[in-house]
């Protein structure tokens, strides 16, 4: 049975399925497009995604939204999300259990989304997506996987890269990879050419 957009959202909004539902302040569920060819995938909320109910909106996210941004994406080409929709308190991992009272709606979010290629954004969500526990991300990012259709991209956290950025060469060259492979699917167009990594730091 197909679900609308507006449905999927109002389940989003009453779900109690975890605890983590009694201690948000809001849902979190997407920025960008509804149906995007390319679909970023995190963990779970932070404080200020908690508060403005938006992904990957705070220092992390700016980066983020910074390379893509270097990189010719625009809104139209990505939908952004996470495994978890609710903050977990103090901004720790998800665990097992919420991911799983989650992946229902995660899993309807990423058919009304459409995605050919999904981005997991850090070793948290490549291991709660994939249940893959022992995996390095330093060996399997980088690489695309394909699974159930999809072509699938393990690449760093932005929050790792503002605390190792002498990394963030890896994750502009991961999204540089999902750039070319989307061109070539003939899912965005081609830049006509290869643009600098931003240097600057997004401000806190």
């Amino acid at each position: 049975m197909k679900i609308s957009w507006n449905d999927f959202v109002k389940q989003c909004e009453s779900c109690q399925a975890c605890p983590l539902g009694a201690t948000r302040t809001n849902v979190v569920i997407y920025r960008g497009s509804v149906v995007a060819p390319i679909m970023f995938v995190g963990e779970g909320p932070g404080a200020t995604e908690d508060e403005q109910g938006l992904p990957f909106v705070g220092q992390a996210g700016r980066l983020l939204q910074l390379l893509l941004d270097a990189q010719g994406f625009s809104t139209e080409n990505y939908h952004i999300a996470n495994v978890v929709k609710c903050r977990p308190p103090e901004n720790r991992v998800p665990t097992e259990q919420e991911a799983a009272a989650c992946k229902k709606l995660l899993g309807m979010q990423i058919l009304i989304c459409k995605p050919k290629i999904i981005v997991l954004l850090g070793k948290t969500a490549y291991t709660l997506f994939t249940g893959d526990k022992n995996a390095k991300m330093t060996q399997i990012r980088g690489s695309f996987i394909e699974k159930n259709g999809y072509l699938i991209m393990p690449t760093f956290h932005p929050a790792y890269i503002l605390r190792n950025n002498n990394e963030r060469v890896k994750l502009w060259k991961d999204i540089e990879q999902v750039r070319r492979k989307a061109e070539e699917m003939g899912l965005m167009e081609r830049l006509p050419s290869q643009p600098d990594m931003p240097t600057e730091r997004p401000s806190k």
